[in-house]
């Protein structure tokens, strides 16, 4: 995931451009004396650095590669009135066509520690939590983190999301949540100061976490984990690779951004659009995976063409629009709109779900009959 502050739509002429570069680039210095300045880059492409390879480029944009790194870019952003965006795995989100106006900090700051001990694990927010992270503790015999191989996300995507897989296997009775083995984290404020929480700060939620409504940065977290036989864990990280595997498109050959749309209570919006024939349905280089049909691929990538951000967006609303008139609901997206999409033309209006009396998605008067008892997914 991403954590981000709003970019205004619009190219800025190339004077306000130049000079939010040097000015952002003139306060990094002074917090990094060591900066190498060719790290600052303009007009870098997003979609490369993302799991659905489309976007537009970033006005500005410097990797860090350590928590001290990301609090010196994000405070110097804040320092100059620049918009910014945080960039971890680049799962769950779209970049507009025409790109961010303001800079993007891609988070590679990724060190671990373990302490089989202690059963703690210490990770800055950028370490991939699969492979990397997982690996490290596989390695050091700790439980806790293994059920959630295979899902694209960064440590700091992770406390955003909640992240969360039904696990273990093969009953997979359960959701399991990564609040469960979170003891803390270092954030950093909106007033540039660094703090460490507990896990209660963070109030977790389905898909959700404290950090959806304030200014704070996850700098690294600390997770409370257990010893157990290595073997059994590696079993657990192969049966849920395989499971997910199944399900959802290889991001390698068919680049996706994850589920489009939230579920709605007691439906699954992949079983909506299901129901709808919407499987292979396509728009431009977007379409429907046959894998799921709450997954969006760019299926024009392998053909040399990449999808656009606005086929996906086309995509979306044609979705919505025939969930609505065939089902009874309205979706709403789970995945991120980031920066400058220019001119769509015709979609749905935001708060399109909630406006006529419909309440999350479910018409007035509550769930279609048909779909009371309807199975989740």
């Amino acid at each position: 995931m991403a954590f981000v502050t709003p970019a205004p739509d619009g190219a800025l002429a190339p004077a306000e451009r130049d000079r939010r570069e040097d000015a952002f680039r003139d306060v990094l210095a002074r917090r990094l004396t060591d900066l190498d300045p060719s790290r600052v880059r303009s007009d870098v492409p997003l979609g490369p650095f993302t799991t659905f390879q489309i976007g537009g480029p970033a006005d500005v944009f410097f990797e860090a590669h350590s928590a001290d790194e990301l609090a010196a870019a994000v405070t110097a952003a804040r320092e100059v009135g620049v918009p910014f965006f945080v960039l971890g795995l680049g799962a769950n989100i779209l970049v507009g066509d025409l790109g961010f106006r303001g800079v993007v900090v891609r988070n590679r700051a990724a060190h671990v520690q373990t302490d089989r001990a202690s059963g703690r694990v210490w990770a800055e927010s950028g370490a991939v939590v699969w492979p990397d992270l997982i690996e490290a503790t596989l390695d050091a015999g700790l439980s806790g983190l293994e059920h959630y191989a295979g899902i694209p996300s960064t440590v700091g995507g992770a406390l955003w999301q909640n992240l969360h897989f039904l696990s273990p296997p093969p009953e997979r009775e359960r959701t399991m949540f990564i609040e469960e083995v979170v003891a803390s984290a270092e954030l950093l404020g909106a007033d540039g100061q660094r703090r460490t929480v507990d896990r209660e700060w963070f109030d977790f939620g389905y898909d959700y976490s404290t950090l959806h409504v304030t200014d704070d940065l996850v700098l690294s977290a600390t997770f409370q984990l257990e010893p157990k036989d290595p073997a059994r864990l590696r079993e657990i990280v192969e049966a849920n690779l395989e499971w997910r595997g199944a399900r959802h498109p290889p991001l390698d050959t068919e680049p996706s951004a994850g589920s489009i749309f939230k579920k709605i209570d007691g439906v699954g919006a992949g079983r909506l659009a299901d129901w709808c024939g919407l499987k292979g349905t396509r728009i431009g280089g977007a379409m429907v995976t046959q894998r799921h049909a709450n997954i969006l691929i760019n299926a024009g990538v392998a053909g040399g063409q990449s999808a656009t951000a606005r086929d996906v967006r086309h995509l979306i609303g044609y979705i919505q629009e025939t969930v609505e008139r065939e089902q009874g609901y309205r979706l709403s997206t789970e995945v991120g709109m980031i920066g400058d999409f220019g001119d769509l033309g015709r979609l749905p209006e935001a708060g399109w779900e909630e406006a006529d009396g419909f309440t999350g998605g479910v018409p007035p008067g509550g769930h279609p009959e048909a779909h009371r008892d309807a199975e989740r997914r």
